[in-house]
């Protein structure tokens, strides 16, 4: 059986890319945490964070697509999925991923649409940044 279950926080904003059809893929970066503890014996064993390439396909992509922003928290069951290609280099890389079949978003939805709202305020504050530089562009 190849079954995982993963409980995190979205790293970055989706990536999606649509393919024949009408049909969507979407990757995205899942950070999970276990937290640090003390033992017995007073060692101190620190936190440790992981993390997860996930992909979507399909309405799932959609939904991602849609719905899901950097920050939010998520619940994902899926398959893990080895691949490897080769570079322009020839250089072989291999890639882990969770191909995703369930998900449930446990970001409350206003707190997932404050996210949103910062982040596109951060990507205009950017730009205006940017552009106050002084540079014709």
């Amino acid at each position: 059986m190849n079954k995982v279950m993963l409980i995190g926080n979205v790293g970055k904003e989706p990536e999606v890319r649509y393919y024949e059809q009408d049909q969507a893929v979407a990757q995205l970066p899942l950070a999970t945490t276990e937290r640090g503890y003390t033992l017995q014996n007073g060692t101190q064993v620190p936190e440790r964070t992981d993390w997860h390439n996930l992909v979507f396909y399909r309405q799932l992509a959609k939904v991602v697509e849609q719905y899901v922003h950097k920050g939010d928290k998520l619940y994902v069951e899926g398959r893990i999925r080895y691949r490897s290609y080769d570079t322009q280099k020839g250089e072989r890389k291999y890639v882990t991923e969770i191909l995703v079949e369930n998900m449930e978003m446990l970001t409350p939805k206003q707190a997932s649409q404050q996210n949103a709202a910062t982040e596109s305020q951060n990507v205009v504050q950017n730009t205006q940044d940017k552009t106050e530089d002084g540079l014709p562009f």
